[in-house]
């Protein structure tokens, strides 16, 4: 597949790339994409919820009535759940949502999504580029310049930019990753994934292993 490679001001420079079918031209595997977004997400939770049990809450501890002859359940403890004020039974604890998955289902999701962006059309090939100074004005310059000011978008760098990562951290439609940072939530959540040049060698390195 060969896509036109573009300058930030949009324009067409005359170049084309071919991208590689190994990557970008496979046919998506929707489990390994789920599994992927799954794991994902589930990283992104911090599990420290938590509720008061019985031994947390401050209360009597007597005995509060006699245990037979009521007619009613027996009851030790005015902390007990099943009373007003009592403690949670099985509340939620502090707990880790992560899970593993192996290296290669996780290459396969993320070579799927790319495949489905680009057999969607929204991959967009842009020539490399670096800003003098951190400026978020510059950064939106080129969205507009590409179209993308409205919609979600997803930059790839070949390498660490410090300049282009900063200008854009403000922009909460834009994200800036490296080719090593690709992931699959990222990919699909975006209208366009925008690709530079200098960061296809580092893509299929590190999906065709």
């Amino acid at each position: 597949m060969k896509v036109a490679v573009l300058d930030i001001t949009g324009k067409d420079t005359g170049r084309k790339v071919e991208l590689s079918k190994d990557v970008f031209g496979i046919e998506p595997n929707d489990h390994a994409i789920y599994l992927d977004v799954k794991q994902y997400l589930a990283n992104q939770r911090q599990g420290t919820h938590k509720s008061k049990e019985r031994a947390e809450i401050s209360g009597s501890t007597r005995k509060i009535k006699k245990q037979k002859g009521t007619g009613t359940a027996r009851a030790g403890s005015i902390k007990s759940g099943v009373f007003r004020g009592g403690g949670r039974m099985f509340g939620p604890r502090p707990r880790s949502y992560s899970f593993k998955l192996n290296k290669n289902l996780k290459r396969l999701a993320r070579k799927s999504a790319l495949s489905i962006q680009a057999n969607d059309k929204n991959l967009v090939i842009i020539e490399d580029f670096n800003f003098d100074s951190p400026k978020t004005k510059n950064f939106v310059d080129v969205l507009k310049a590409l179209e993308l000011d409205t919609k979600k978008s997803l930059f790839v760098l070949g390498g660490e930019n410090a300049n282009v990562y900063l200008s854009s951290r403000n922009l909460k439609n834009s994200k800036v990753v490296n080719a090593s940072e690709i992931n699959t939530y990222g990919v699909l959540n975006a209208n366009k994934v925008v690709i530079t040049e200098g960061s296809l060698e580092g893509i299929n390195t590190n999906l065709s292993k």
